[in-house]
């Protein structure tokens, strides 16, 4: 087979096209501003403030396994189409009333749909147009649009809200955001057969990430022990900062006498977008699991000290912090995926170890409003996140890469 030269220009576009459908998707990780506003204007508890954003992570997650399979048999592009498609046509579901169940469906349901597919799309596709060993740095790029969008659209958000109400700011944000999404997907593609990656090759030694040496088909990477560690260490760690993301704007009110929450959440967005690429580049030289614990106990101290945080300097940052620690999982575990289980089926493998944090959805921000609801703080819910990031950190100790099979002289063992 001829091989076709690297191609820099499209190898940058697919990279930074993924990251503005995430800047899009991000919309997320605003709902504490849309929550808040639910809560003291029209009435709702804070638990039922939880519900469309809960269910969006859950249908996100879940919409990420056929999505992933579908990348790999599809490509990119039809793909993310259908995210952006889906997800303008949730929020204006979610703006066409303001009663409980049209929001959740909205913005919980077609929304959440939306994200699984749009955000299944653009990092599998980043990454194979580099050299492997460039994974945590491409993925990082990609992913923290999702994370620095809160920049923008929280206190878009926030002005919207008060000059149209909350109905009309769901509206107009989805029309926007619907055409977004469908623009950038249009550049989304996998590089033609015979492609020589873009950049430098691997060095001969290293003391970084590893690679297995082989494509493992979804099957073959649910017989391993190494899916479930990674499953169990997502979910704990993820649920921490889900909790902080969903609640944010009324933490700040509770704890700090803060009504601008939405600037810290845009605070956090930058953390959130920051830590993305920051683990993205340390992984790639530290390892995986390195990086992972380093993330895990300086997330779980803060979530012990959260409660502590009583006034707008310790507020910011907390979430300063919590951004950071969370944004670093959606590089270090798409990387590490397809570290141990390769990169042929990549969508559709990540697609079933991101259902991890769909599963951390139901824990952080329900125990979150629960505790509020009942307390009236969320003391319990910092206690409960802060020993689950123990745990996870525990498991960083015994997770490693599958045997490494000796493909080429460049395949070496991480440093656990």
């Amino acid at each position: 087979m001829n091989q076709l030269p690297p191609n820099p220009a499209k190898a940058w576009t697919v990279t930074f096209a993924g990251t503005g459908i995430n800047l899009a998707l991000g919309v997320l990780y605003t709902w504490s501003v849309f929550a808040k506003a639910l809560v003291d204007q029209m009435g709702w508890t804070k638990t039922e403030s939880a519900l469309p954003y809960t269910l969006a992570c859950l249908v996100f997650a879940l919409c990420m396994v056929p999505a992933g399979r579908m990348v790999d048999k599809m490509g990119p592009r039809a793909v993310a189409t259908i995210g952006g498609l889906l997800a303008g046509a949730g929020m204006i579901v979610a703006g066409s009333s303001s009663s409980i169940a049209m929001t959740t469906v909205g913005f919980g349901l077609i929304l959440g749909a939306g994200m699984g597919f749009g955000y299944a799309a653009p990092t599998p596709a980043a990454v194979k147009w580099f050299y492997p060993h460039r994974k945590g740095q491409i993925a990082g790029l990609v992913v923290a649009g999702f994370g620095l969008a809160s920049v923008y659209i929280a206190p878009m958000t926030s002005y919207f809200m008060k000059n149209f109400g909350i109905q009309r700011a769901f509206f107009i944000e989805g029309i926007l955001f619907l055409a977004i999404i469908v623009i950038f997907a249009q550049m989304l593609s996998f590089p033609p057969q015979g492609y020589v990656p873009h950049g430098d090759p691997a060095p001969k030694k290293t003391g970084g990430a590893a690679s297995s040496g082989r494509d493992y088909s979804a099957k073959e990477m649910l017989a391993t022990p190494q899916f479930y560690l990674l499953w169990i260490m997502y979910c704990f760690a993820a649920s921490a900062g889900l909790l902080i993301i969903g609640h944010l704007s009324k933490i700040s009110q509770i704890q700090g006498g803060i009504e601008w929450g939405f600037i810290l959440v845009a605070v956090l967005a930058i953390g959130n977008a920051g830590g993305r690429i920051v683990a993205g580049y340390l992984s790639d030289s530290l390892g995986r699991t390195n990086t992972m614990r380093l993330v895990f106990v300086v997330q779980a101290a803060n979530m012990f000290l959260f409660i502590t945080y009583g006034n707008p300097a310790l507020l910011l940052i907390g979430s300063l912090l919590t951004g950071m620690a969370y944004g670093s999982l959606l590089s270090l575990f798409p990387s590490a995926t397809f570290d141990y289980f390769g990169l042929k089926n990549a969508g559709f493998n990540y697609g079933i170890v991101f259902t991890a944090w769909g599963a951390a959805a139901m824990i952080g921000p329900i125990i979150g409003g629960r505790a509020a609801d009942l307390t009236g703080g969320y003391a319990g819910s910092y206690t409960i996140s802060g020993v689950l990031l123990l745990v996870a950190a525990g498991l960083t100790f015994i997770t490693k890469s599958p045997k490494a099979i000796p493909v080429n002289v460049d395949s070496t063992a991480e440093k656990a």
